[in-house]
């Protein structure tokens, strides 16, 4: 009976894909494995890069990595964690040996946050040759890298941002004018947990915390794991989605989850729930207020 059941559960999520749209872009690109990340890294080209807080690098960080925190790349004004100007990322990049020739793996030790955090803003600014590793400094540990507490020398050099890719932003205004007059093929993600969607949301938005895209070891899940995941909430790789968090950390994580998985369509609230919430004008809402029940199952 149960084997019956599984069957028949496997039959319904390979129905489900392929009806699905074509992914619209690269499945699998952006995300590497530990084991990977190592071998990319035999090229003279290719740099390492930590990022976690300064602290913890000089706590102790992978052997040849350098720094580049989640302070180096925002700004707190006028809300926190806000994507920074152009000119601090080329100095940041040069500073730290990064030109725009250079392949960037990337980690980190939260959940893939802070690595996709960087990941989506050096995209924005045109720089297209950076991986994340999946599971960050414990699985690069595992795979045989050795840490220390000697910070990496390195020769500055020259980075050029690109022109900024407005189409991976949402503003305050698009998230009005999707809650005004509503376009069908496009969904709002908040990412954030059910407790905080519980106590209130954006109108009309999904919650899919971005936990959920991770196994409990912090890797991330396989890309056909991702699709489905998104798929059965209802967002198909033609439509487009805007996500948040409290502040699109957590949103940045989800990004990359889904660009990985083929989905190309997709913007990022910068100022995100803080500015949102911020704002007596705009409408809050509150599921519990609604009548509508939450369980954990309904939004993992």
């Amino acid at each position: 009976m149960k084997r019956t059941i599984a069957l028949l559960f496997l039959a319904g999520l390979i129905a489900l894909l392929v009806a699905c749209p074509t992914p619209q872009g690269e499945v699998g690109a952006e995300i590497v494995t530990a084991d990977q990340a190592l071998e990319l890294l035999n090229a003279d080209d290719a740099v390492l890069v930590d990022a976690r807080g300064l602290l913890d690098y000089r706590k102790g960080h992978i052997e040849g990595a350098v720094s580049v925190s989640r302070a180096d790349i925002v700004v707190n004004e006028p809300f926190v964690n806000m994507l920074t100007p152009a000119g601090q990322i080329e100095s940041v990049m040069g500073e730290r040996g990064i030109s725009n020739d250079t392949l960037i793996i990337v980690y980190d030790d939260n959940s893939n946050m802070d690595s996709a955090r960087l990941w989506w803003t050096l995209k924005i600014y045109g720089h297209d040759l950076v991986k994340v590793v999946s599971g960050g400094l414990a699985a690069l540990g595992d795979a045989g890298a050795e840490e220390t507490t000697v910070a990496t020398i390195v020769q500055s050099t020259t980075f050029t941002a690109g022109p900024l890719k407005s189409e991976m932003l949402a503003t305050q205004a698009d998230i009005r004018a999707q809650i005004n007059d509503p376009d069908p093929d496009t969904v709002i993600l908040d990412t954030r947990s059910i407790e905080e969607y519980a106590a209130g949301a954006i109108p009309g938005a999904i919650c899919l915390d971005y936990a959920g895209n991770n196994f409990a070891d912090g890797t991330y899940r396989p890309s056909r794991q991702i699709q489905i995941r998104y798929i059965e909430a209802g967002l198909d790789f033609d439509n487009t989605a805007i996500m948040y968090c409290k502040t699109s950390i957590r949103g940045a994580q989800s990004y990359l989850a889904l660009y990985n998985a083929g989905y190309r369509d997709l913007k990022l609230y910068d100022a995100a729930w803080l500015e949102w919430s911020a704002n007596p004008m705009n409408e809050i809402y509150v599921p519990e207020e609604s009548g509508v029940q939450l369980e954990a199952s309904d939004v993992s």
